[in-house]
């Protein structure tokens, strides 16, 4: 199984490194640390303004949302297994042609992919953070208490994700049942005993007070949903074989507005049939935003709640635009070689099928708004929403084209698109706190949203594509 590790680990290095070079890839976790490191001089200024134990919240559900964004190993049954790994021949397609179990595979891929993103996010921040911390007047112990503690954040958020995921991939209706029945229990439990969900979550409680029956707890939470899930996965979908009508023609007339109909069409019923459209809106969209809602809660009694809403807008908008990713992650540019498609073609497909799908983000703006009370801050909310989703979308496109999954490793790509993404959240988020409908402004970045694109079109029509 070590072999089988170390080969995977190489492997993954040689796919990104030959994307974007050697270089670019190593530089990605020392960006990350420059962050964290100039980042960490900004904490006394932090805990002027939020208490010690807020802020601690904060980070912690920060590394929980990593873990949960990554952790979605259990739709890859589904999709990556019967999509992807034939054609790019990987290692972990060798279950089919060679005497290795699948679940072996598949514990080892897990295992590859947790070191692989701790490597390239997590030891980074703690780096630059220890680093720092003479600096700032924080306990010599604290780095390495926060190295465990954020660890286990990462991990638990990475295996609860897991666990349902491949829950998922096994039945929608237990999975269904199950989501039920922790949302009751968490009621319950806060209700009963008037303690917050935070004392749920025991990395944070490990860091409040180090205990080894705690640290104990918190690792039988991240071992334990992992075991399950990897006994559960399958490669193989487990509903009997499908028979679809020919959605393609009516999907078509539908899209005729869009300049090419087919490809737009073609990409919802991949994601539709694939079960992708449900696992990743419930995976990589709505829990993650459920806990960014969550972690704005926390922070009511700092905030007024139309700044919140207007906050939780802005996250949404960031996190919508990677629904790109959805629609090429798995579509090689080789599958339309022999078609009469230019690269121009295939972006504005993309942008169009990218267009419908926003559909779910509007509706959850519209619900959060009616549901917590903010329904007169529902249009700049709305309009802050989908301006940022789409902003970010045309400098994705412009910075990675039809490879956003695989260019966001590379430093010098990823720190264009913080930047330039960043800059225009500021303003934002400035507009938003002095009057809210200021937020309405945000519709001016459809301007050089369209004007990235334009540029995009020339960039990569004269570039050549992976083959991957």
């Amino acid at each position: 199984m070590f072999k089988l590790f170390t080969n995977m680990m190489k492997e993954e290095w040689r796919v990104h490194s030959t994307m974007f070079g050697s270089l670019s890839f190593a530089l990605f976790p020392v960006m990350i640390f420059g962050i964290a490191f100039m980042g960490s001089f900004l904490l006394p200024l932090f805990r002027a303004v939020v208490p010690p134990g807020y802020l601690a919240i904060i980070i912690h559900a920060m590394f929980l949302l990593l873990g949960i964004m990554v952790g979605g190993f259990g739709l890859l049954g589904m999709e990556v297994m019967n999509r992807r790994f034939g054609q790019a021949s990987l290692l972990s397609y060798s279950a089919r042609s060679l005497p290795i179990s699948e679940q072996e595979i598949f514990c080892t891929f897990v295992v590859k992919d947790t070191v692989y993103y701790m490597i390239l996010w997590v030891l980074p921040v703690v780096a630059g953070f220890a680093l720092a911390s003479p600096f700032i007047a924080v306990p010599p112990y604290l780095p390495l208490l926060l190295l465990l503690t954020l660890t286990l954040a990462f991990l638990t958020g990475l295996a609860l994700i897991f666990f349902l995921s491949t829950v998922y991939s096994r039945s929608k209706q237990v999975l269904g049942v199950l989501l039920i029945i922790m949302a009751i229990g968490w009621a319950a439990f806060s209700l009963y005993t008037g303690i917050g969900p935070a004392a749920l979550f025991p990395p944070l409680q490990l860091f409040y007070t180090f205990s080894w029956p705690t640290l104990l707890v918190a690792c039988a939470v991240v071992i334990i949903p992992s075991a399950i899930a990897v006994l559960l996965f399958t490669s193989e979908c487990a509903d009997a074989t499908k028979r679809f009508k020919n959605a393609l023609v009516p999907l078509t007339k539908k899209l005729s507005f869009f300049p090419y109909p087919p490809l737009a069409a073609k990409d919802l019923i991949d994601l539709l049939r694939s079960g992708s459209f449900i696992g990743q809106t419930l995976f990589s969209f709505l829990i993650p935003l459920g806990l960014l809602w969550f972690l704005l809660s926390v922070l009511a009694r700092f905030l007024p709640p139309g700044d919140i809403l207007l906050l939780f807008a802005i996250l949404t908008g960031v996190i919508a635009s990677t629904m790109y990713t959805w629609l090429t992650m798995f579509d090689s540019f080789s599958s339309y070689t022999c078609l009469p498609v230019s690269v121009p073609s295939l972006l504005k497909s993309k942008m169009c099928s990218f267009a419908v799908l926003q559909m779910i983000p509007a509706a959850l703006i519209v619900f959060v708004s009616l549901a917590s009370g903010g329904a007169v801050f529902l249009a700049p909310a709305l309009v802050l929403c989908l301006s940022v989703s789409f902003y970010a979308l045309a400098v994705t496109v412009w910075l990675t084209g039809l490879s956003p999954s695989v260019l966001v490793y590379d430093a010098r790509v990823l720190l264009t698109y913080l930047l330039a993404v960043g800059v225009a959240l500021v303003v934002l988020i400035m507009l938003a706190f002095v009057n809210p409908f200021y937020a309405i402004l945000s519709a001016l970045l459809f301007l050089p949203a369209w004007l990235l694109v334009k540029v995009s079109y020339a960039k990569w029509d004269m570039q050549d594509q992976p083959w991957f």
